[in-house]
């Protein structure tokens, strides 16, 4: 019998089928079955994501077998990428045509294709997350079709497949944004919550890149301050917290311990304030937390489903371990993260229903709308999807 987990082994499905793609014929020809011969398909890309979106009892498609870029063009700073490819792999290459990505996640572990369908994003107040970087998708839609989509061509639906949770069709291919190669200067330090606090507005304010994990059962705060340089790398790379070197050799990091967590991203006019009542929570219910709890920054995008949809955007995450129970400690601060007008980050932990997601994204009916229009049967849904949708 066959079977899928995510990267913390949290999130399992045993599928009749798990089917690995290796060219965009195939992809088409799997989509298109699945009409006929009434299944249904979820696809996966890294496994990276805490939410139950690739879970599913009928196919799971695997897009790892699509990985590589495709093309180049430097005059407009674009690349085509196949849909599978590991977000690690992409920097030597495009570092070589003098290119590279705008900004990524804390880890470079996961599939393109599942980042840009979830939503993720690095730290950088005037630094978007990863889907406002697509500016073209080629999809395998239900009816067989490979679909091309831009601004320009089919724009619906390269509106709805820029964070698609993989409720569209299997993505193929996507077309990114890039810019300039650069280097990096990475500093760290750590200091009390109360010492950073004050500071925190400022630090975001000057520097490209600013974050911190606050520590609860010591109360101090580990930061981490990254510009751009035209210093020389230095090789071999140090530790997290005072690399120097190419974009694509400092920001990401490694995080091998097994983990679930959930983040939600508010206006970043109310960052701090909630951040300070999580704090609260952990202090005065939860003192058995040892978890870090993360703050970073996000620009507002356009992207119809994304945490920070015409927003300035701070992101907060909690963590714990996966032999823990999450549960009390993670509804918990989703309340909290509620009463400060959160929205949900798509490859994590959250409870709501499909009320309070289209209360949380303004876009939310009319995403679905689009979606339906081009996956009539529902091809591309599984019982989480199912349950979120608008009734």
């Amino acid at each position: 019998m066959v079977s899928w987990s995510n990267w913390s082994g949290r999130q399992k499905s045993r599928p009749q089928k798990l089917q690995f793609l290796r060219s965009e014929q195939d992809a088409r020809a799997v989509a298109a079955q699945a009409v006929e011969s009434e299944y249904s398909i979820r696809i996966a890309g890294a496994g990276h994501s805490h939410s139950p979106l690739v879970v599913h009892d009928s196919v799971i498609v695997d897009v790892s077998g699509l990985s590589g870029v495709i093309d180049i063009d430097s005059n407009q700073q674009r690349a085509w990428i196949w849909a599978g490819s590991r977000i690690y792999s992409l920097g030597r290459p495009l570092h070589d045509a003098g290119l590279a990505m705008k900004n990524i996640g804390d880890i470079d572990r996961q599939a393109i294709a599942g980042a840009c369908a979830t939503g993720t994003h690095g730290t950088g107040r005037n630094l978007q997350n990863l889907s406002a970087a697509i500016t073209g998708v080629r999809i395998a839609l239900a009816s067989g079709e490979l679909l091309d989509c831009s601004a320009e061509v089919n724009s619906d639906a390269w509106q709805v497949a820029r964070l698609n949770l993989g409720a569209l069709g299997i993505v193929t291919r996507l077309q990114l944004q890039l810019c300039d190669a650069y280097k990096l200067k990475e500093t760290g330090f750590s200091e009390s919550y109360d010492a950073l606090i004050p500071r925190v507005e400022d630090l975001i304010e000057e520097n490209e890149r600013f974050e911190f994990f606050w520590y609860p059962q010591t109360d101090l705060a580990v930061a981490k301050i990254i510009n751009q340089t035209d210093a020389q790398a230095q090789y071999p790379l140090a530790e997290e917290g005072a690399r120097l070197a190419w974009n694509y050799e400092v920001l990401p990091n490694h995080r091998p311990h097994l983990h679930t967590e959930m983040e939600y991203s508010v206006p970043a006019m109310s960052g701090l304030a909630c951040f300070a009542a999580i704090r609260e929570l952990l202090q005065k219910k939860f003192p058995d937390v040892s978890w870090p709890v993360e703050y970073r920054t996000v620009a507002a995008d356009d992207v119809w489903l994304s945490m920070a949809f015409e927003r300035a955007t701070v992101t907060i995450s909690v963590h714990q371990d996966i032999r823990e129970d999450e549960t009390a400690y993670y509804r918990a601060c989703e309340a909290i993260f509620l009463s400060f007008g959160g929205r949900p980050h798509w490859g994590k932990v959250n409870y709501l229903n499909a009320r309070q997601l289209a209360e949380a994204h303004p876009r939310w009916q009319q995403w679905w709308f689009i979606r339906d229009q081009y996956d009539s049967e529902g091809v591309f849904l599984n019982k989480y999807l199912e349950d979120i949708r608008p009734v």
